[in-house]
């Protein structure tokens, strides 16, 4: 009798695991193709980003004057700025950045967000209330238009701009991981915990916040892609990191020579729509596939 116990409790051999895992892999493939493109743009998107210094093929902040304001060709496939800087260098470089920018403040954003949904949703309460009417007023004011302001407040750098869409960010995350959080409670698990004399501390992280992981990492990836646009938006204002980024090369030159050397603006505007497209893709595919309801529908 001991025997079977264990071996039902035993974990499968690594290698059946590993055939489990390329199976599921295999069918959600074929059930959100979509899913599987943005999710390959993505890893590319990582890539470029990790390994611009090496596959760039110019220096990204070294103007070349005699070459400034000139064509796609096969020396700059994708031109030159204004200063005669290889648009297609600064495109590489600026997706490090732009990727910085946009799992910097998503990492900020969620994790607060998370912190304050989590005990809101848990304690509930007078605690509950004053919090969500707090969040309910941050997320009354355009989200532009709030980083505008914080940004303004804290002055521009690549720093203040995570932190400012970070902040913004916040309430978005706490609402969504309050209201599972709320869904959570209510399920045996939790109460047995408590049975067994678990603290609210230990029921809360141990018990609750693994069992809401699917939509928090829905939340993760969509949200990536709107702090991505957010930052561009930001850049293009003016309020933006001094790096070159995607949004910052859409700015300056990119809008003072938009009428005559269209690439400047053409080429980051298509790396930030494609980008944000993956992220949205993988997004909803993730939430089709961890979502009963919308996985049976499909």
């Amino acid at each position: 009798m001991t025997n079977t116990i264990e071996e039902a409790l035993a974990k499968p051999p690594f290698s059946k695991r590993v055939a489990d895992l390329a199976t599921s892999s295999v069918n959600f493939a074929k059930r959100r193709p979509l899913g599987v493109f943005g999710g390959v743009v993505i890893l590319a998107v990582v890539f470029i980003a990790i390994t611009a210094d090496f596959i760039a093929p110019y220096d990204f902040m070294e103007p070349v004057p005699k070459d400034r304001l000139q064509g796609p060709t096969s020396a700059h496939i994708f031109g030159t700025d204004d200063m005669g800087r290889d648009t297609f260098s600064r495109v590489l470089y600026g997706t490090r950045l732009s990727l910085l920018v946009g799992i910097g403040a998503v990492g900020v954003g969620i994790i607060h967000g998370a912190l304050w949904g989590l005990a809101c949703g848990y304690i509930g309460g007078w605690f509950d209330t004053v919090v969500q009417r707090v969040m309910d007023a941050i997320m009354s004011i355009p989200m532009l238009l709030m980083a505008m302001v914080v940004v303004t407040a804290l002055g521009s750098g690549l720093q203040n701009v995570i932190l400012a869409l970070g902040f913004v960010l916040t309430p978005i995350a706490a609402r969504v991981v309050r209201n599972e959080v709320l869904t959570a409670k209510q399920n045996m698990y939790v109460d047995a915990a408590h049975a067994l004399g678990a603290n609210g501390m230990r029921v809360a992280f141990r018990h609750i916040l693994p069992n809401i992981t699917a939509p928090i990492l829905v939340l993760i990836t969509i949200n990536l892609g709107q702090s991505i646009i957010a930052e561009a938006m930001l850049s293009f204002l003016g309020l933006g990191p001094d790096e070159p980024s995607w949004g910052q090369m859409l700015s300056g030159a990119g809008r003072q020579y938009m009428m005559v050397s269209p690439w400047i603006a053409l080429f980051p505007g298509l790396a930030i729509t494609l980008t944000v497209l993956a992220f949205n893709l993988l997004g909803d595919a993730l939430r089709d596939e961890f979502d009963p309801r919308l996985r049976d529908s499909n």
